[in-house]
């Protein structure tokens, strides 16, 4: 495990676990939001993106947390593994709304009301981008771990941390 992707909904806690896996792996995380995302709420333009994007691909190792359905099919053929938040969707809009107000190093600006637009991604999530995703994963060759609950993926890193011990 050296080229890592985490995606599902938006709130199901990618981010909190990508950090947890970089804490126990070691391995560089970046967040693609923090690529795409400008702190006055613009956008960088999609070259731009797409270069950001490939220099960390370029990478030995590394996390990349984030969706973006357009370049997934090119970090999956570079990635070994792939995490997968697969949660209810009353789950990812509580994590949504937990994170109000909350500064994030996953995003250059701090939300203070659940933006009705980001609500209805939400929500369309399960009918809209996992069916996508789920079509790109069925192709892909590499290790795909599926987490249908936060607990799952907090049991995942107890036992990575557990395995990397030594005797």
């Amino acid at each position: 495990m050296q080229k890592v992707i985490i995606i599902g909904c938006p709130g199901a806690g990618k981010s909190t676990f990508g950090r947890k896996l970089a804490d126990v792996t070691g391995l560089p995380l970046h967040y693609l939001d923090m690529i795409w995302h400008r702190p006055d709420r613009t956008t960088v333009s999609r070259e731009e993106f797409d270069k950001q994007l490939d220099s960390l691909l370029d990478g030995d190792r590394w996390i990349i947390d984030g969706n973006y359905i357009r370049t997934l099919p090119l970090r999956l053929f570079r990635c070994d593994t792939v995490f997968m938040f697969d949660l209810p969707l009353e789950v990812c809009l509580a994590g949504a709304e937990e994170r109000l107000g909350k500064e994030r190093v996953d995003m250059p600006w701090t939300d203070t009301v659940l933006d009705e637009e980001f609500r209805q991604w939400i929500l369309d999530f399960p009918k809209m981008q996992l069916p996508l995703i789920n079509l790109f994963l069925d192709s892909y060759n590499g290790t795909v771990v599926r987490f249908k609950s936060r607990r799952e993926a907090d049991e995942y890193i107890i036992a990575l941390k557990s395995a990397s011990k030594p005797d």
